[in-house]
This record gives C-alpha cells, structure tokens and sequence, in this order.
C-alpha cells in the first residue's frame, strides 16, 4: 500500500495530490462565479420591478430543478458544439473543444449561484431598515451605504449559509469528471482502475474529500468568529 502510495515514479501520490489541488481550486472558481451571479440574482429578486423579479425567481427555479450533471453534459458537450458551429461560420474546421477546468467552474459556479442568491436574498432581508435610512437622511451617498452599511452586514449573515452552498460546491466538483478533467474523483478512478486497488483509491478519495471539508468548516468558523467580534466592538463604540 505504501508504494501505491508513494510519490515516486511507481506510486500514485503525486497524481492523488495534484487533483486533489484541482478540485480545491475548481470549487474556488466555482464558488466566486457563483458570488457574483449570485448577487445578482438577489438584486433581481429584490428588485420593484416585477420583471426583474421574474428572471431572478426563474433563475433560482432552472439551476435548482435541472440536475447538476445534466447541467454539465449540457455546458461540456452543448458549449463546445455551439461554438464548433459558431467557428464554422467563420471558416474555422474540426470540432472546438472548450477547456474542461472552465466549463466545470462555469456550470457548478452557475448552480451554486442559484443558492448563493438565497443566502444573499435572506441576508439582506435581515439587515435593520433604520441603519439604511438614517445614512440617506444625512446625504450619505449610495456607493458608500453599499461599502460600509450593506455589504460588511450582509456578509455576516451570509457566512452560515455560504459555508453550506461551499459544501456543496465542493462535492459536485466530483461530476466535473465526466469531462475528463483530473481532478479528485477522477484520479481516484484512474489509480483504482489501474491498480485493481478500488476500496483503496475510493477510501482514499474520500478521506481527500473529508479533509478539505473539515479544514474549510474551520475556515468559515473563524471567520465567522472574527466578523461577530469585530461587528461587537464596532457596536460598543457606537454605543
């Protein structure tokens, strides 16, 4: 088992390694395309005009309803045909294969927009009115209510519930291994397949995957310590 293991020529441990730094990174990309998307989907969803709130609200319905893998397939295979197609108008030859780590990033951070817009959504619901109405009764202007009232509240709330959509994220990493891209789950396969070693490999891909979740829980934990004590003192003050 140790020169399974080993990181030499013979093992698989550089393999097991670098995809498991794939996958932290996926989930990373992920998770920040599905900040932004995400903010966006809440500002649409709270928004007056009816519209606006359609699309926000039909959004979160799609991302949500739709299997994650289906999602995949659709932005893997579909993208790279639409843009093979697009090429071809423009005299371009052959099938256009669009880069797996980017596609993967790009469907799971689409999903975990769908959820981060809800975390948002409820976070910004929770803020206290007054603070907001008080700022533009003094002429604060817009920019700096977001900057110093909205957001540093707003991702206080939202610390819990993106420490769950993050959970999330990281485990769907593992479908992004139907395109080929090597990251844990697929490593594990590899080195499984290879070796005949499959309780092994996938007790070891596991294990890779209970790291990174028990390490990311901490993560958010002291942040979330942090933020509550700064938001303390700055209450103290204040009064």
């Amino acid at each position: 088992m140790m020169g399974l293991l080993s990181f030499g020529e013979n093992g698989w441990g550089t393999l097991i390694l670098s995809a498991t730094l794939t996958t932290l990174l996926l989930s990373l990309a992920a998770l920040a395309v599905g900040a932004v998307v995400g903010g966006a989907v809440a500002a649409a969803k709270l928004s007056p005009h009816a519209p606006v709130r359609w699309f926000g609200a039909a959004y979160s319905v799609v991302f949500r309803g739709i299997p994650e893998l289906l999602v995949i397939y659709l932005f893997y295979f579909g993208g790279s045909g639409l843009i093979s197609w697009i090429g071809h108008l423009f005299g371009a030859d052959g099938f256009i294969e669009v880069p797996p780590f980017l596609i993967g990033a790009l469907a799971i951070g689409l999903i975990s927009a769908s959820y981060q817009g809800e975390v948002y959504r409820a976070a910004r619901l929770a803020l206290a009115s007054g603070e907001v109405e008080a700022a533009v009764a003094i002429g604060m202007p817009r920019w700096r209510i977001c900057s110093r009232i909205m957001l540093p509240q707003i991702v206080r709330y939202a610390l819990p519930g993106l420490s769950n959509v993050w959970q999330m994220s990281l485990k769907d990493s593992a479908l992004v291994s139907v395109t080929g891209i090597a990251e844990l789950m697929r490593a594990s396969q590899i080195a499984a397949g290879s070796t005949r070693e499959y309780f092994l490999f996938y007790l070891i891909g596991g294990s890779c995957y209970l790291i990174l979740t028990l390490l990311s829980n901490r993560a958010f934990i002291r942040a979330e310590t942090r933020l509550n004590r700064a938001w303390q003192r700055r209450s103290a003050a204040q009064a």
